[in-house]
């Protein structure tokens, strides 16, 4: 696959987060229905993070394994140190980087915007991971798995851009620009991925990457959760939780089975 194929289906594989970001225009809904649709969202989050973990924690698994065969000891060392700084990073610094944009005390909540914000940013730092491992599967010749990936990224991004859009229900009604400004955080890494993974092929990298949005998400879903709990509708909360949980993962499952 050439560099071009590749980087134009990349960006397709990122573009389809912006099909669930309308839904944060949505208006004149009870307030168990907005509670419902953030705390849906929060179960897809909540996916996402065990998605991200799990594939983070996988490369290190592996050089765990032969570390105890009695090689790659360095190589763990190097990975589990990655993986553990990049989730701290990711959850301090978002943390920090969303009270500096708010001005506010860590107790006062943020608002729906800087929740969308602060998920588009977890997403993009994920999607970027999922570009480097497109990008890495075309530069080996690996076209088969590359195409197989983008279709597998693309289904995923298109429930993502829910994740980004549900939580703007709560607020002041997102102009159409907000909605592009933050899928294009979200969903545009994807498209930045492919090009290093073109050129780079770096499990560090991809652990990096995969770490910081595991760590900017686990943020995320404690806000999410947050906002729902004010409404104090705790069975809605719950239910719409578990079906954006089941959701996630039964789409995991099908894609799975599907050979993506």
């Amino acid at each position: 696959m050439s560099f071009a194929q590749t980087v134009l289906l990349a960006a397709f594989a990122g573009g389809t987060i912006f099909l669930g970001l309308p839904v944060g225009r949505l208006r004149g809904l009870s307030q168990n229905a907005r509670v419902a649709l953030t705390t849906a969202a929060a179960g897809v989050v909540l996916f996402l993070i065990y998605d991200v973990l799990s594939q983070a924690v996988a490369p290190v698994n592996v050089a765990l394994e032969a570390a105890r065969s009695g090689s790659g000891a360095a190589d763990f060392v190097v990975y589990a140190a990655t993986l553990g700084g990049s989730v701290a990073f990711g959850l301090l610094s978002v943390t920090y980087l969303m009270q500096r944009m708010n001005g506010r005390s860590q107790k006062a909540a943020l608002t729906p915007r800087q929740v969308a914000l602060g998920t588009a940013t977890g997403l993009g730092l994920h999607n970027f991971s999922e570009g480097l491992a497109i990008g890495q599967s075309a530069a080996t010749g690996a076209t088969t798995l590359a195409l197989v990936l983008v279709i597998g990224f693309a289904l995923h991004n298109a429930t993502e851009g829910f994740a980004i859009g549900a939580p703007l229900g709560m607020g002041e009604r997102p102009t159409w620009g907000f909605l592009a400004a933050a899928g294009a955080v979200g969903g545009g890494p994807t498209f930045a991925g492919s090009l290093v993974g073109y050129t780079l092929v770096s499990p560090v990298l991809s652990i990096l990457f995969l770490g910081m949005a595991a760590g900017a998400l686990i943020f995320v879903f404690n806000e999410m959760m947050a906002a729902s709990r004010r409404f104090a509708v705790p069975m809605v909360a719950g239910l719409a939780l578990t079906l954006g949980l089941l959701v996630a993962f039964g789409t995991d499952f099908v894609l799975s089975a599907a050979g993506t």
